[in-house]
This record gives structure tokens, sequence and C-alpha cells, in this order.
């Protein structure tokens, strides 16, 4: 980039208000002449949100303003149009998500393995395994006949899915201990199951339960086997949302909705 810049402009943009006064930022924003590509490229300003027009502190406010209230109202409160609140929250609600961070686990073992065998073999033995992802994930009693007859063709075609299978339905049993120790029990012989099998994504799992042995622990107490109340009210807040927007269009939009209701406020 060379030194200096290529020319400059005044630019207003909105800032959290003091009171009943609005506050509004002039910003000088410069661009520069890159000589390596011969474009002009503008100076990205870190307190300026997505709409350059308004401070991120200000899109932030609007996006917790908007946790509790339709877009209208904030629109009509703040003065804004839709549109552009809209899509301050937006950036709000992404915002939040960056700050979570990915839930695990990220990957499937199952489908890993899955994966896997389809590079290693070929020719003829590959049809088996092609298209048969949801049909080794699925549940045996909610898969159709066709379904299971394509179960019994894939896994008595391939050994190495066939153990992964196995232990991926075995391994459902642990939620049903209601003693720890029980359960730690039936853990080391699933663990132990694992040895020479060559099942790399497995064995990943089985490091993860390790690690989150305390959790699943006090799933075991009979106290802490609840009700699915979190699916229950996740679905009520959903049918809250809709029903607050007089119904949602916009598929992205509801899933930042969706994704964010129960995360903290930023």
């Amino acid at each position: 980039m060379q030194r200096g810049w290529y020319d400059r402009k005044q630019r207003r943009v909105r800032d959290l208000a003091c009171g009943d006064l609005r506050i509004y930022l002039d910003v000088e924003v410069r661009r520069v002449a890159c000589r390596r590509c011969g474009t002009v490229k503008q100076e990205r300003l870190e307190f300026l949100a997505d709409n350059p027009f308004y401070t991120k502190r200000f899109a932030f406010y609007v996006g917790r303003r908007c946790r509790a209230s339709p877009i209208r109202d904030v629109a009509k409160e703040l003065r804004l149009d839709w549109h552009t609140v809209k899509a301050l929250e937006q950036q709000y609600m992404r915002e939040q998500l960056r700050r979570v961070g990915t839930p695990g686990p990220r990957v499937l073992g199952l489908d890993e393995v899955r994966k896997r065998e389809y590079a290693r073999v070929s020719g003829r033995q590959r049809r088996f395994i092609k298209g048969q992802k949801y049909t080794l994930l699925a549940h045996r009693e909610n898969l159709t006949l066709s379904g299971r007859r394509a179960l019994r063709t894939l896994l008595a075609a391939n050994k190495r899915l066939n153990t992964a299978y196995l232990l991926k339905e075995s391994f459902g049993q642990l939620w049903d201990y209601g003693r720890e120790g029980w359960a730690r029990r039936f853990f080391e012989h699933w663990r132990a199951a694992l040895k020479w099998q060559r099942l790399g994504p497995y064995e990943k799992f089985a490091a993860m339960i390790e690690r989150h042995w305390a959790g699943i622990a006090a799933y075991c107490r009979p106290e802490n086997k609840v009700p699915l109340g979190f699916v229950e009210g996740l679905n009520n807040k959903i049918r809250v949302l809709q029903r607050r927007a007089y119904g949602l269009r916009d598929e992205e939009y509801l899933r930042l909705k969706i994704l964010t209701c129960m995360l903290p406020a930023i």
C-alpha cells in the first residue's frame, strides 16, 4: 500500500442516544490506492457496523431491543427503516453465534466410517455403500421394509461397517442405566470392543465421552432423567417468534432467531 491516502470524505454515523438526544459522529473515511492490484480500497473502521452509517454498539442496541419487541415497533421507536433494523439485528445475532462458537460433536462416527470405506473399496462393492447414509444412522425400528433389506445387504457386504453399526446400536444402552457404576462398566466394555477394529472416528468419540463423563454420570441419576422439556420449550419459543412477527418469510432470519433465542445478550 502506498503512503498517504487517495482521497477522503466525511460521513455522519449514528451512535447511541443520550437520553432523548440522538448522537451522530462525523467520521473521516479515507481511501487508499493499492500499488499491487491498482484498485482503490476504503479503510475499514472496526467500530462501524456492517451498515457503515451506524456504529457497532448502536447495532447491538438495536439487536437487544429486537429480542423483546417486533422489528416494526423498534423501527418506529428509533425512527429507522424496517429493513435497516432487520439488517442490524442480523449482525447482532451473527455476533452472538460467533462468540458462542460451534457446538460439538462435529461429525458422526458411523458416517465417517462409511465415507472411509467408500474411499477404500472400489468397483461393485461401492454400490452397497453409496446412498446409505441415513439407513445406517437411523434406528432399525424406524426403517421401512426396503430400508431394512438395504441395511442387511450393506452389512453383509462390508465387515467393518457391520462392526461399526453394531457398536453404534449397542452404545444406546448407556442411557438406560440408573447407576453410575453400571454405566461406567458398560462404557469400559464398549471401549474395549474397539481394540484392533481400526475405527478411528469411534476412538475419538470414546475420548470425547471420557472427557464429558461427569455430565453423563449425572444423567444416570434417576432425578436427572427428565422429559424433553428443552425441546418443548424451544418449540414454544419458535411459535412465539412466528406469532410475534405474524409469520416469517426469510428462512435465514428465522434460523438466526431460533439459534440465538436462548443465548445471553451482548
